[in-house]
């Protein structure tokens, strides 16, 4: 058994990601009777920046630094993350040690009066920081204007109430944790749109070696979330992908077998691709490889070309 009796847990101050921390603290300390759980809230460089793209400061690893920061420097024991945050290479120091069940997993459309995709007039202002879901958004209705939308999620709420935008791009997971699930106007959902990889679930990291706490975190992993994960994770990799580069993997798993969509598209031209495999899946090892053959079926069909654009 675990011989730590004080677990803290690092955890970035949005509303969300406190929200995703004491949720993780709350299953923990049921879980295991006098555990006690502190949260360490962090400021991170993603969080200040927010008059820029992800894109253009540094991708989505600037939600984790100042986290594993301070496990280094044993301020902290555990960081909570939205595992589609995670880099699909963690420093040295640190490995995954659970990914939590997954909430929903797909996109949701924010509008003032409730109005769909289809229903939005032309020209109108579409929020969202995310190249992925401006190229699926362009693919699907070219006459509308992406326009970047950083901040956490009661601020770009905020901005459509207030007319500076027409409609919003979000995560359902995080509208549906905060009590804002009643704002989806639309879940944009798979086939037509696919999310980003991992997106949905909670991914628990920790410093590598610790085994007391590794062995804490993972009471509350989930097998099935964490094959859908290692697959989506691996058609990135293997793509060489970050959130500079659109990106769409998407796995489900019904009695062993698993169905996984990949997508890549360049937000130069336009153009997108899609690859799309179903395979019995037994373990960490199939998913990944799965994950693999997908990524190598877009290359084949030409996705070189796009990422590099």
């Amino acid at each position: 058994m675990p011989t730590v009796n004080t677990l803290r847990i690092a955890t970035r101050r949005s509303p969300l990601a406190l929200w995703q921390a004491e949720h993780v603290a709350a299953r923990l300390r049921a879980s295991h009777a006098g555990l006690k759980v502190e949260l360490v809230p962090l400021s991170t460089r993603g969080d200040e920046v927010l008059d820029r793209s992800l894109a253009a400061i540094g991708g989505k690893g600037l939600f984790l630094k100042e986290l594993e920061v301070a496990m280094l420097e044993a301020r902290a024991d555990l960081a909570v993350h939205s595992a589609k945050d995670v880099p699909v290479e963690l420093d040295a120091p640190f490995v995954l040690a659970a990914i939590l069940e997954r909430a929903d997993p797909f996109d949701a459309l924010v509008t003032r009066d409730g109005r769909g995709l289809d229903s939005l007039r032309a020209g109108a202002h579409v929020g969202t920081s995310s190249l992925r879901r401006q190229l699926q958004l362009r693919v699907l209705r070219p006459d509308l204007v992406a326009v970047d939308l950083r901040g956490n999620v009661g601020s770009r709420l905020a901005r459509v109430d207030a007319g500076e935008i027409d409609a919003a791009i979000l995560a359902c997971a995080g509208l549906e944790r905060l009590g804002f699930g009643a704002r989806i106007a639309q879940r944009l959902e798979a086939p037509e749109w696919l999310p980003a990889a991992a997106q949905g679930a909670l991914a628990l990291e920790c410093r590598a070696g610790d085994r007391d706490v590794a062995v804490l975190a993972a009471s509350l992993a989930h097998a099935p979330t964490a094959l859908c994960v290692c697959a989506e994770r691996a058609v990135t990799a293997a793509l060489q992908g970050s959130c500079q580069v659109p990106i769409a993997a998407y796995a489900t798993l019904d009695a062993g077998t698993m169905s996984l969509d990949g997508w890549v598209g360049s937000q130069r031209t336009g153009q997108t691709l899609r690859a799309s495999q179903r395979r019995e899946v037994g373990g960490q090892q199939d998913a990944e490889g799965l994950g693999t053959d997908v990524a190598r079926a877009l290359l084949a069909r030409g996705a070189r070309a796009l990422l590099d654009d």
